[in-house]
């Protein structure tokens, strides 16, 4: 499976999330088979901005992972995402966190996402909708869940 994380803190967040999607689905090369509740997280790393609302989607695509993440920052692009500063405030933030099980380091791609067993707003909506599936190492998203050291706030919002 393809797991993609959603991630808004500016403006209508819920709405960004949702734009996002249909965003991606738009061109018709990517389907949307899951997806996670939504959930309110406070900021990681860059604390002095507004709370995020993440959610993690299950897609369907021919695309390949490099294909993908082109696909994911038109989106971001299209939907007005300003990069002002690492780790801030964003109207929309588009993530490949796993494809399939591969794995790709390169200085453009890497997947699974590096900072995924560390981001714990980011597992609890992922093992939300595929706990059980393996996702990095061998580990299920549950596994990296209750491994995850961050204890950042994560609140069920549906």
């Amino acid at each position: 499976m393809i797991f993609i994380g959603l991630g808004s803190n500016l403006g209508d967040r819920k709405q960004q999330l949702e734009s996002a999607i249909r965003e991606l689905e738009s061109g018709g090369d990517i389907r949307v088979v899951k997806r996670s509740s939504v959930y309110e997280t406070e900021p990681f790393g860059v604390k002095d901005q507004p709370d995020f609302l993440n959610m993690v989607i299950a897609i369907e695509t021919e695309l390949s992972p490099e294909a993908l993440l082109e696909e994911c920052l038109k989106a971001e692009d299209r939907l007005g995402r300003v990069r002002r500063r690492y780790w801030g405030e964003r109207t929309i933030d588009i993530d490949l966190l796993a494809y399939h099980q591969e794995v790709r380091r390169t200085p453009r791609l890497r997947i699974p996402h590096m900072y995924l067993p560390m981001r714990r707003f980011v597992l609890m909506p992922l093992a939300e909708i595929a706990g059980d599936e393996i996702i990095q190492q061998g580990k299920t998203a549950d596994e990296l869940l209750r491994a995850c050291r961050d204890k950042g706030r994560v609140t069920k919002v549906e």
